[in-house]
């Protein structure tokens, strides 16, 4: 979450991924660092234990959501 605050800071487009047991960590983490309305897309917990092809099928499930945040039309 922190990374993805600083590069929009800098002025690079930046998505955040986390899985969604972390979604109000991460939004404490947004206000804290002054960007309250932070957008993010989250995965379903927990991840670690998925293989290939869950992974991919996580990564195709969000992209929308990637795609909207970047401003990029589908």
């Amino acid at each position: 979450m922190a990374d993805g605050i600083l590069l929009e800071r800098a002025g690079l487009p930046a998505v955040s991924i986390c899985t969604d047991a972390f979604r109000v960590p991460a939004e404490a983490m947004a206000a804290a660092y002054g960007f309250p309305g932070f957008e993010f897309v989250t995965v379903p917990h927990p991840i670690a234990s998925l293989g290939m092809e869950e992974i991919r099928a996580h990564a195709a499930g969000v992209l929308p959501g990637v795609l909207r945040i970047l401003g990029v039309e589908q």
